[in-house]
């Protein structure tokens, strides 16, 4: 018997990625913002990563703990402090700013993926 592969056990369980996680965090608001601690999580269209894989941004690296799916409805204001934003009317002005026409429906499906700093965990003695 073969060993589980965790990447085809997660496209079972989630479904194929849709682009790969290089291109989760690709703005530099956002790179400045994932690296100073204020966004720790991003939301697209598409599953860009596996839990468990690894991204590296300014030089740190971080690593997806969680991709999920979610629907705008379901947005609450600890979602849009956990992009970077103070509020969730701030992080819709952001979103709508950046994709002009986009309807903003309460059962509109997203895909978030949550990430953690790897650099500021101290290795175990």
């Amino acid at each position: 018997m073969s060993p589980t592969n965790p990447a085809n056990a997660n496209e079972r369980e989630l479904g194929p990625k849709t682009c790969a996680i290089e291109r989760l965090v690709t703005r530099p608001d956002d790179i400045a913002l994932v690296l100073s601690g204020r966004k720790t999580a991003t939301r697209r269209n598409g599953r860009y990563a596996d839990p468990g894989e690894t991204m590296e941004l300014g030089g740190a690296r971080f690593v997806v703990d969680r991709v999920y799916r979610q629907s705008i409805g379901e947005l609450t204001e600890p979602d849009a402090v956990s992009e970077g934003f103070d509020s969730l009317a701030q992080y819709e002005a952001h979103i709508r700013s950046m994709h002009p026409g986009m309807p903003w429906l309460p059962n509109m499906k997203m895909w978030v993926h949550e990430f953690r700093r790897l650099d500021d965990e101290l290795p175990a003695l």
